[in-house]
């Protein structure tokens, strides 16, 4: 069977549509940014008033979210184990987001079973401050999107701070903030231009 071949107008627009995808897929939406981010903000603030208020023990609302985030790894194994999505094409970007995701949990654990043991909650939220601020650089320079990078470095400056508090409730304060300018205010703007892309994707496709 023979081929049809393009038009000008045709090819153009095949190619344009190939661009808007490409742009698309190299988006992240950011969503994950918004729910993880809410969830410590959360978290913080809700500890701040129970250090002031003292309804429960201290940790409670940090073992809420550990409780969620273990229950969230789960439903995602299980996910990936026994509901298999369609294998999407793999590219350079995607590959190494992976191991740099697994690198960032690690650490993080790492952090987390320290401050367990033997390491003060004075010093270990700073660190923690400090791990946001460089896993939001990477994924803002990787996907070339300035407010995760901005956010970084306005993470990394509230860190800085947070080392020279004295209490632990200025800990939390600070650890709030952190995600509000590192997670939450780069993630709704990501969630944004996702969404604007995707309508001009669309738009594109229904010419």
């Amino acid at each position: 069977m023979e081929e049809k071949e393009l038009t000008e107008s045709e090819s153009l627009l095949l190619i344009r549509q190939m661009i808007q995808k490409a742009k698309t897929d190299q988006k992240d939406d950011g969503r994950g940014w918004i729910i993880y981010g809410w969830l410590l903000f959360l978290a913080s603030v809700l500890t701040l008033f129970n250090l002031r208020l003292h309804w429960m023990n201290a940790w409670f609302f940090w073992n809420v979210f550990g409780l969620m985030t273990i229950m969230a790894m789960l439903f995602q194994t299980v996910r990936f184990l026994f509901f298999p999505k369609r294998q999407q094409v793999r590219t350079y970007t995607k590959d190494l987001f992976s191991k740099l995701n697994t690198g960032f949990f690690i650490s993080l654990l790492f952090i987390i079973v320290a401050m367990n043991i033997n390491l003060s909650h004075m010093i270990g939220f700073p660190l923690l401050i400090s791990l946001y601020a460089f896993w939001i650089l990477i994924y803002g320079s990787l996907l070339n999107f300035k407010p995760s990078i901005i956010g970084a470095y306005l993470t990394w400056i509230i860190g800085l701070t947070a080392l020279f508090a004295k209490t632990f409730e200025q800990i939390m304060l600070l650890h709030a903030l952190g995600v509000l300018v590192g997670y939450i205010i780069p993630g709704h703007i990501a969630y944004r231009e996702f969404n604007q892309l995707k309508k001009t994707e669309n738009l594109s496709v229904g010419v």
